[in-house]
C-alpha cells in the first residue's frame, strides 16, 4: 500500500468511527466543518443539511474552472443477526484482510465513506495542482436521494461534478435509473388468542445485498420467502399472523424476516413439515446464488392474533406484492431497466406496514410500476402513499468531461475504461437538475456487497481512483 492509499485509508477510518446513519450525519458534519475550518477553507450547509466546502486553487490556477467532489455523508446500517454493534453510538473499526477492507459484522460503509476521504485527499494533497474545488457532501442518499432532492440553485458554483459514488474502479458511470418508494399501511382487527399456542417462524440466511446493484443476480428476498412461506402453512393448518418484521432499508434486498403465527400445537409436525419440506425445496429453486436458505419455528408468547379474514387478506397481499427484475432494456443488452425491491414489512400496533422500492431508467415505466402497486394495496383494503421518487440521469455521449476522462485514463493504464449506465441510483440526476448546465460522470473504488455486512472495499482500487483523480485535476490547470 503506497503512501497516498495510506493516507486516504487513514482518512476513511476517522470518518467510520463517527456514526452516520441516515439522518443522523450532524456528527460528522461538525467533523468536516472543524477540519475545513482548521485549514482556512470557507464552508456553508443548507437547510437539509447538505455541505459545501470551498478549496482555493492551487498557487497560478486560481481562474481554472470549478472542479466539483461530490459523495454523501449516510450509510446504510445492517448487521448480521450475532453482532451487538449499536450504529447509534458505536464506531466501525475497518479490518484489512488481504487486499480488501471490511468491518465486522456489519456494513464497512465504504458507500459512500470513501468518496468523502478521496476528496479530503486532494484538498489536503499539496504537491498536486488543481483548480478550485468544492466538496458537495449530502446528507440522506440512502433514503431517496433526500439530501440533494432539497439542494437549491447556486448552492454550488462549479459546472464539472465528480460524483465518487461508483462501485466499479475502471468504470465510469454516465446515467442512472430514478427511483420512486411506496408506502403501505392497512389496518388489521385483532382477537384474543385462547387455545392456539403461538410460533416464531424465520427466513435467515440469505445474502441481500444493493437493491439496484444487485437485482438482476436472482438474490432470494426474505420478505417474499417469508409471504411464500406463510401461504404453504395456511394452505395445510388453520393458522392467525400475530407479529412481522422483515427488512430494514428501501435500497436493500432483505435478509432475514420472521413472523409470530398462531395455530394449534397438534399440528406443529405438520407445521414443521411444511418448512423442512419448503427449505429443501427453496434450495434447489436458488441454486448456485444462496447456498444458506434457513426456515426455523420456534415458541414466541402472545395474547391475541389478526382474525381470521385479516390474516388471509394479509397472506394475499404479501403474495400480490413483486419483487425484482420487472423489465430488461430492449436498447442495451443485459441492463436492467425496471425493476421492485419488497424492502420491508412490519407490523405495528394495530396496522400493517410494507415498503417497497421502484426504480427504471423509462420514467413512464417507473410510473406504472409504481401505480400497479398502489393498485395491488388498494384493493386490498390499504391506504398509499407514494415518495416524490427523483429522475432518471440520462447520459451525454458528447460530455468534453468524459473526453477527457477517458483520455487521460487510456495514458494513465493502458487500458480503456468502460462507460456505463447503471440501475442503482445517483444524486447525478436531481443536481443536474437542480443546477443547471452540468457536465458529470461518476466513477469510485471497488466496493462488493454494499448495502450488506459483508460489504468490502479494495484496496489497489482506492489507489488507482486517487492517481486518476489527481491526474484529472492537474489536467485543469
Amino acid at each position: 500500500m503506497d503512501f497516498e492509499t495510506q493516507k486516504i485509508i487513514h482518512l476513511f477510518e476517522q470518518i467510520s468511527a463517527i456514526p452516520r446513519g441516515t439522518g443522523r450525519e450532524a456528527d460528522l458534519s461538525a467533523w468536516l466543518q472543524a477540519w475545513a475550518g482548521q485549514r482556512g477553507y470557507p464552508w456553508k450547509t443548507d437547510a437539509a443539511g447538505n455541505l459545501l466546502i470551498r478549496v482555493p486553487a492551487s498557487s497560478g490556477c486560481e481562474a481554472a474552472p470549478i472542479l466539483i467532489l461530490q459523495g454523501h455523508m449516510d450509510m446504510v446500517c445492517e448487521k448480521t443477526p450475532e453482532s451487538q454493534h449499536d450504529f447509534l453510538k458505536d464506531p466501525i473499526r475497518p479490518v484489512v484482510d488481504g487486499e480488501w477492507l471490511r468491518a465486522e459484522g456489519t456494513t464497512l460503509g465504504a458507500d459512500n465513506g470513501i468518496a468523502i476521504a478521496l476528496a479530503m485527499a486532494l484538498a489536503e494533497e499539496v504537491v498536486v495542482r488543481h483548480p478550485p474545488l468544492e466538496l458537495l457532501f449530502t446528507v440522506e442518499e440512502e433514503v431517496g436521494i433526500g439530501g440533494a432532492n432539497r439542494l437549491q440553485p447556486g448552492f454550488a458554483e462549479g459546472k464539472i461534478l465528480i460524483n465518487l459514488d461508483s462501485e466499479d474502479e475502471g468504470t465510469f458511470v454516465v446515467g442512472c435509473a430514478g427511483g420512486q418508494t411506496t408506502h403501505i399501511r392497512m389496518g388489521l382487527w385483532f382477537e384474543p388468542l385462547r387455545e392456539w399456542q403461538s410460533y416464531n417462524f424465520k427466513v435467515s440466511g440469505l445474502q441481500g445485498g444493493h437493491s439496484g446493484v444487485d437485482i438482476h443476480k436472482h438474490r432470494a428476498n426474505a420478505n417474499r420467502l417469508l409471504a411464500r412461506t406463510l401461504a404453504r402453512i395456511r394452505a395445510r393448518v388453520p393458522m392467525r399472523i400475530v407479529g412481522l418484521q422483515g427488512g430494514t432499508a428501501h435500497n436493500a434486498i432483505p435478509r432475514q424476516a420472521e413472523a409470530c403465527i398462531a395455530f394449534d400445537s397438534g399440528n406443529f409436525g405438520v407445521v414443521e413439515q411444511v418448512l423442512r419440506d419448503f427449505e429443501q425445496s427453496l434450495s434447489a429453486e436458488y441454486a448456485g446464488v444462496e447456498s444458506g436458505i434457513n426456515l426455523t419455528l420456534g415458541k414466541c408468547d402472545a395474547d391475541r392474533a389478526v382474525n381470521e379474514v385479516g390474516s388471509e387478506k394479509l397472506v394475499q397481499l404479501l403474495m400480490a406484492i413483486p419483487h425484482g427484475v420487472a423489465h430488461m432494456s430492449s436498447s442495451v443488452d443485459g441492463f436492467v431497466e425496471t425493476s421492485n425491491n419488497f424492502a420491508s414489512l412490519e407490523i405495528r400496533g394495530e396496522e400493517l406496514h410494507l415498503l417497497t422500492s421502484q426504480r427504471s431508467t423509462v420514467m413512464s415505466r417507473l410510473e406504472s410500476l409504481t401505480e400497479r402497486i398502489g393498485a395491488i394495496a388498494l384493493l386490498a383494503g390499504a391506504q398509499v402513499r407514494h415518495s416524490d421518487g427523483y429522475p432518471s440521469w440520462q447520459p451525454d455521449m458528447n460530455s468534453a468531461l468524459l473526453k477527457r476522462s477517458r483520455e487521460l485514463y487510456q495514458s494513465l493504464f493502458g487500458v480503456a475504461p468502460r462507460v456505463e449506465m447503471i440501475h442503482a441510483g445517483l444524486e447525478c440526476g436531481i443536481i443536474g437538475a437542480i443546477f443547471g448546465g452540468m457536465d458529470m460522470i461518476s466513477l469510485g473504488a471497488t466496493i462488493q456487497n454494499p448495502h450488506s455486512p459483508q460489504e468490502r472495499l479494495n484496496i489497489p482500487s482506492v489507489g488507482r481512483v486517487w492517481k486518476f483523480l489527481a491526474a484529472l485535476a492537474e489536467s485543469y490547470t
